[in-house]
């Protein structure tokens, strides 16, 4: 099948090119890239005042199958991702059973795999169980057909540095990531949001900003120490950011992320004690949200990762203090950093693309996905409208889950189109299965 985007901009951060250019596809890939294109037989699509890009890496999401259908399936996630132009998402293993075991991983990724709507790179469990207190078969995770690459307990921090310099060493042998959830949990225990001014007018447990920059610095330090690759998880507050930048000036290997949530939204949001703002790590004060902007901006922060965590309806609207943190994100991340972050002009466009395409594949392999759009890769790519306006409505999403804290915001930006290997997964804003 050839297909021929003419006409849009393409912007591919991985070949820094930013401009005019068409874009042939045949047979799944790249065939060619550049102004004025033509190929006989191929089926043209028109990209005028369009943006077409690398396909989207989400490096943090919650697809909550095996377990928890009832609130997510890995059919309905990669179906909310295609529509928010990704082409890859790497599922946490929080699942049940835990992801700590060849046997568990390899069933996620077969799963993506028949769904074919995204590629699955499922993220290995750092313990077993994830109960931190012995690693897990990281070295069977890794040599497993899901070709294990990243190994995290995330929401379950882990609380000995021991154990974290072991899965640091040990990874190494093969190349792997440790992505660890930054959380002093004997700061956090029975804690319901960020621990600032508004926590104390509400009268609800506060989540101190020291609770995750203690850790961060632990393990910044661990890092430092075994020569071990670090990714750090939705970092949300200003102090975390700032020690990340100080370690990479000293050539620690860390790579971080950020969540949008913790750009565009802030504790006050609490005020309506509605628990679809309730998240782990909270939403945290302005000044924190100002700098993970400039985190982004700077590089400090190498990707926006949504951190999609969909929560059965019973589960998730209940009273705020017995309901689960987490925030739908997979159909809404590009439209809210487009409003939040390029529309206000902390970030320029090709930055923003960056951080959600070639940046989150340098965390961890993801092969054939963050670019460079040229002759020969694989066509993952996505098409944008950055112009086009809507209005979130929880009802539409593709989600199983309804638990978006931007249910009714006007946002800019819209995914027109999504191409999985030359193949509409998203065909005019509608998903193909």
């Amino acid at each position: 099948m050839k297909l021929l985007l003419k006409g849009g901009r393409l912007v591919d951060p991985a070949s820094r090119r930013d401009g005019l250019a068409d874009v042939l596809v045949d047979d799944g890939r790249v065939a060619e890239v550049g102004p004025g294109l033509e190929a006989a037989g191929a089926e043209v699509v028109d990209c005028d005042g369009l943006v077409v890009c690398p396909g989207l890496v989400d490096l943090h999401v919650h697809l909550r199958e095996p377990g928890r259908e009832d609130a997510e399936t890995i059919e309905t996630g990669s179906r909310a991702a295609a529509l928010g132009g990704y082409t890859a998402v790497c599922p946490m293993p929080n699942t049940d059973p835990v992801a700590d075991n060849a046997g568990v991983v390899e069933m996620v990724a077969a799963r993506g795999r028949e769904v074919g709507l995204v590629d699955v790179f499922p993220v290995g469990a750092v313990t077993l169980g994830q109960r931190g207190a012995e690693l897990a078969e990281l070295g069977a995770m890794a040599r497993s057909a899901a070709r294990v690459d990243c190994f995290s307990d995330d929401g379950r921090p882990l609380r000995e540095a021991r154990l974290l310099r072991l899965a640091l060493e040990y990874a190494r042998a093969f190349d792997a990531v440790i992505a660890d959830h930054a959380e002093d949990a004997s700061l956090t225990d029975g804690a319901q949001m960020h621990e600032g001014e508004v926590s104390a007018m509400l009268g609800l447990a506060g989540w101190p900003a020291a609770a995750e920059e203690m850790v961060v610095a632990r393990d910044l330090l661990l890092a430092e120490l075994t020569g071990g690759r670090l990714h750090l998880c939705h970092v949300s507050t200003g102090g975390a950011v700032e020690l990340v930048r100080a370690a990479k000036a000293r050539g620690v290997r860390v790579t971080a992320e950020a969540a949008p949530h913790h750009f565009s939204l802030t504790d006050e949001a609490a005020h309506s004690y509605d628990p679809v703002f309730k998240v782990n790590p909270p939403l945290r004060e302005k000044a924190d949200v100002e700098a993970v902007r400039l985190g982004l901006a700077d590089g400090t922060l190498d990707a926006i990762a949504t951190d999609h965590a969909p929560h059965a309806r019973e589960d998730k609207e209940v009273e705020w203090a017995t309901a689960p943190p987490g925030m739908l994100g997979l159909e809404t991340a590009l439209a809210v950093t487009l409003t939040e972050l390029v529309e206000p002009g902390h970030l320029d466009l090709p930055t923003a693309v960056e951080r959600l395409t070639s940046g989150p594949a340098r965390c961890r392999r993801v092969p054939g996905h963050g670019g460079p759009v040229a002759p020969g890769a694989p066509a993952n790519l996505a098409v944008l409208d950055p112009a086009a306006t809507w209005t979130v409505d929880r009802a539409r999403l593709a989600s199983r889950a309804r638990n978006t804290p931007f249910h009714g915001r006007e946002l800019r930006g819209r995914v027109t189109h999504t191409l999985l290997r030359g193949a509409f997964t998203v065909r005019d804003g509608r998903a193909q299965r």
